[in-house]
C-alpha cells in the first residue's frame, strides 16, 4: 500500500496531518537540502514527538515521495496549452523554475516514476498533448526524451549553483581563477576544437542555454512525429 492509499490516523491533541508534515519537510529541504530532512527534524519543526510522524509516514523515502508530489503541483499547467510543442515547452520551463525554487528536487528527478496525484496529473497533461499525433509508443518516447533533457539540464544548472555557493566564486570568477591553467593546456595544440570553443564560442546564460537546447529537442520530436504521421 502506498503512502497515498494509507489512511491517516485519527485526530489527536496537537493537530497533525500529512499536509503539515510535508510542508515542514519542504521548508527544511529548501533551507538545507535533503540532508536537512529526517523524520526527527521534521517532528522538531512541528514541535511534536518523532513517533507521532510514524502514524502518517513510515520511512524517509515516503516523505521524499510526498515532497516531490507537493512540488509537482507547481508544475501543473494553469490551463490547457495550445498544442503539443507549447505543452512540452511549458512543462520544461515550469520544471526548471520549480527546481530553482527547490534545488533538492534536482536530486530526486528521474529514476522510477512518481506516483502521487500531482505527478500523475503532470504525466497525464504531457501525454495528452500528443494524443492523436502519433502511436502510443512514439508519444511515450517523445515525452521520455524531453524529460531526460530536462533532468540533465536542471541537474547541471543546480550543480553549478551549489558549486558557486560552496566556493564563493561566481562562474566568471572561477573561469578567471583557472584561466592560466586552461591557457597553458590550450597552447599545447592538443585540443584545437576546445580552443576554438573557448576563444570563439558565444557565452550565454543558463536560461538561454536551457531554452536553446530544449528547442533542439523539440525539433527532433517534431521530425519524428512528422515521419510517424506521414
Amino acid at each position: 500500500m502506498t503512502v497515498w492509499d494509507r489512511p491517516e490516523p485519527p485526530t489527536r491533541p496537537a493537530p497533525l496531518d500529512r499536509e503539515r508534515i510535508v510542508a515542514a519537510a519542504v521548508a527544511l529541504a529548501d533551507e538545507g537540502g535533503l540532508d536537512a530532512v529526517s523524520l526527527r527534524k521534521v517532528a522538531a519543526r512541528l514541535d511534536v514527538g518523532p513517533m507521532r510522524l510514524y502514524g502518517y509516514i513510515s520511512t524517509k523515502e515516503e516523505l521524499f515521495d510526498l515532497m516531490v508530489d507537493e512540488v509537482q503541483a507547481e508544475i501543473l499547467p494553469d490551463e490547457p496549452p495550445g498544442d503539443w510543442r507549447e505543452a512540452l515547452r511549458a512543462h520544461a520551463h515550469r520544471t526548471r523554475q520549480a527546481a530553482l525554487r527547490h534545488e533538492w528536487l534536482a536530486d530526486l528527478l528521474g529514476g522510477r516514476p512518481a506516483l502521487g496525484p500531482n505527478a500523475l496529473a503532470v504525466a497525464e497533461s504531457t501525454l495528452a498533448a500528443l494524443d492523436g499525433l502519433a502511436d502510443l509508443d512514439t508519444a511515450m518516447r517523445a515525452v521520455e526524451t524531453v524529460s531526460a533533457y530536462i533532468t540533465g539540464a536542471v541537474r547541471r544548472e543546480v550543480a553549478d549553483l551549489r558549486a558557486e555557493r560552496a566556493t564563493g566564486l561566481s562562474k566568471r570568477d572561477w573561469q578567471r581563477a583557472h584561466g592560466p591553467h586552461v591557457s597553458r593546456m590550450l597552447a599545447t595544440g592538443r585540443f584545437p576544437a576546445l580552443a576554438r570553443a573557448v576563444h570563439d564560442g558565444a557565452e550565454v546564460d543558463a536560461e538561454e542555454s536551457f531554452g536553446t537546447g530544449l528547442e533542439w529537442v523539440l525539433d527532433a520530436v517534431a521530425a519524428r512525429l512528422a515521419t510517424r504521421s506521414a
